[in-house]
């Protein structure tokens, strides 16, 4: 039997392979990534798709990633993995707001958003969710001034425990989390309308803590 072969009772040459880089690797993988460590002949898409299987009823799962896969901790063992140790980021309204904008809207311009908010929005609250790695530019718009769009990143996705933009909370479930108060402008961002906020300006002295904690997966 030749190494390539399925052995016995047991995965394949390539199935291990598969496995061994999505662990090892610190980002999600693309099968095209995947296919280059592969043998000839061996498609990863099949592979991903077994493994998915077998991981299903494990402690982590094999998770797709927009178009990447990685391993992540089973949700329901989460919490026992997880470490007490808060780390406190803040985020300013005027960036979570721009943040869900792009979101639920991409890909938008920075005119999209700021008509969608209701005031201008400052270079240093697109820097600072450009430098989080939580967007990125789209390409230009092909209308007068080709105006620079910007959508998510599969950081953003990754660090939100999402597959897709599709997984997004709604708006009932938005403001569950407080992540949406009850003002008619900030309703609009998950509805996809776009109402005026009653902001008085860009630079909201007003923060969100966001309280995160890390977990073992």
């Amino acid at each position: 039997m030749s190494s390539d072969q399925t052995e016995t009772n047991g995965p394949s040459r390539a199935e291990r392979i598969v496995e061994a880089l999505l662990f090892a690797s610190k980002d999600p993988l693309s099968p095209a990534e995947i296919d280059e460590r592969l043998p000839d002949g061996v498609s990863a898409d099949a592979i991903l798709e077994t493994l998915q299987k077998r991981y299903a009823d494990r402690g982590i799962h094999l998770v797709k990633i927009k178009d990447c896969w990685a391993f992540r901790t089973a949700p329901d063992i989460g919490e026992a993995l997880r470490i007490e140790v808060a780390v406190r980021r803040k985020l300013s309204r005027a960036a979570l707001e721009t943040l869900s904008i792009i979101a639920y809207h991409e890909p938008v311009t920075r005119a999209d958003i700021e008509e969608i908010r209701g005031v201008a929005v400052s270079k240093g609250t697109l820097d600072a969710l450009l430098e989080a790695g939580w967007i990125q530019p789209r390409g230009r718009r092909q209308v007068p001034g080709r105006p620079l769009t910007w959508g998510t990143t599969e950081a953003f996705l990754d660090h939100f425990g999402l597959s897709s933009l599709g997984d997004l909370p709604g708006l009932e479930e938005l403001k569950a989390t407080g992540m949406l108060d009850k003002r008619p402008g900030l309703t609009s961002i998950a509805m996809g309308d776009k109402d005026d906020l009653d902001d008085d300006e860009e630079e909201d002295d007003g923060q969100f803590e966001l309280l995160e904690a890390e977990d073992g997966s």
